[in-house]
């Protein structure tokens, strides 16, 4: 393992020519200069993998055939990586996440976190069981405002929670596409589910992330609108929270004139909040019988994990970064509290996934733990 102030070195798992998250996920690391991409299995095509690993700087020697080989040889170096990033399609998660955590090296994967419940309890098995770290890239946790609102929520400001809604809209699924994006993402057998997988999983976690509060039953309405579509492309889930909250999760990836419009908002005895992370610099807080107020980014209480001056935007790819730098700061030892989301926030998803389904399947249905 690397010392202190060292950089930490990364292996990388997909991500290669033509794929998006896997060039998000290598820019994260490289913010904060805490990592090092050294290794990889880019691609199941050997000719791809090596050509991907040649544009990207990596020794032809550490470019792998199979994730199989690269965990037992990485294993085996004095030099070997310090983690492993997870980018490929959610059916791909489980199998060399499992392969890394048993050669004890740690697993940065991204979600959601496995395509089926069966691979997500070996993972678990497999995780509970390593000595390595387990860790999942809900990124949107790292967004300074959000973790200022988890803070506020913690210490009261809001009151007793009583309601809470997020939402994840987007409307590139409108229509039929072909593309890779789309292709693995409309496919059950490699995706697991449709929107409220993809993206409703980020909505469904921040909404724990930020309240605390457990869900404990939910009744789903799926639905796929685009003409010979096996999985939903839109979702409406009420959720039952512990303590008697309530909550609502909108996951839609047919809703025109919508980017990629994640949306929380949450409502106390005495006071609410509502963020929007297509503006992730600025939150609305009001107390009960007062104007509300704009918080903002890098300005009183929310500069952790903030990087420049208030007023530049930061967003996504910083959110992202502050996951990767907590990540190497917790690998290398030089802190020992996270807030990073790891292999139960994982499972949490997996439950929300297959209690939609099934609370679908019994026409709206409560579904409960």
């Amino acid at each position: 393992m690397s010392g202190a102030g060292k950089r930490l070195k990364l292996g990388m798992v997909g991500g290669g020519q033509g794929a998006f998250i896997g060039g998000v996920h290598r820019i994260a690391a490289r913010i904060d200069g805490k990592w090092d991409l050294v290794a990889g299995a880019l691609s199941s095509d050997p000719t791809r993998a090596a050509a991907s690993a040649e544009e990207l700087g990596i020794a032809s020697d550490r470019s792998y055939p199979s994730f199989e080989e690269m965990a037992r040889a990485e294993a085996a170096r004095a030099d070997g990586i310090d983690a492993v990033a997870i980018v490929t399609p959610n059916h791909l998660h489980a199998a060399p996440a499992i392969a890394f955590l048993n050669a004890g090296i740690h697993v940065i994967c991204d979600k959601p976190l496995t395509a089926t419940q069966e691979q997500a309890e070996a993972l678990a098995a497999a995780a509970r069981a390593s000595s390595a770290r387990f860790i999942l890239t809900h990124n949107y946790t790292g967004y300074p405002l959000i973790r200022l609102a988890r803070e506020m929520v913690a210490r009261g400001e809001l009151g007793e929670v009583r309601v809470v809604q997020a939402e994840y809209a987007q409307d590139w699924l409108t229509e039929a596409a072909q593309n890779k994006q789309a292709d693995w993402r409309t496919d059950p057998a490699r995706a697991g589910a449709g929107a409220i997988g993809d993206i409703g999983t980020h909505a469904f976690n921040l909404l724990s992330f930020v309240t605390g509060l457990r869900a404990e039953a939910l009744s789903a309405d799926l639905h796929s609108f685009v003409p010979g579509r096996s999985v939903d492309d839109n979702a409406h889930i009420l959720l039952r929270l512990a303590g008697g909250a309530r909550g609502m999760v909108w996951a839609s990836q047919v809703a025109v004139g919508n980017e990629n419009a994640l949306r929380l908002r949450i409502y106390g005895d005495k006071g609410g909040l509502e963020w929007e992370q297509e503006n992730p610099n600025q939150m609305r807080f009001s107390r009960f019988g007062e104007a509300p107020r704009i918080l903002t980014r890098g300005t009183g209480e929310a500069t952790s994990g903030t990087r420049i001056p208030p007023g530049h935007p930061e967003g996504y790819l910083e959110g992202f970064a502050n996951l990767y730098s907590e990540a190497a700061d917790l690998i290398a030892g030089r802190t020992q509290t996270s807030e990073l989301p790891g292999l139960e926030e994982g499972l949490d998803g997996m439950w929300f996934i297959a209690a939609c389904l099934e609370s679908a399947k019994q026409d709206g249905g409560w579904v409960r733990r």
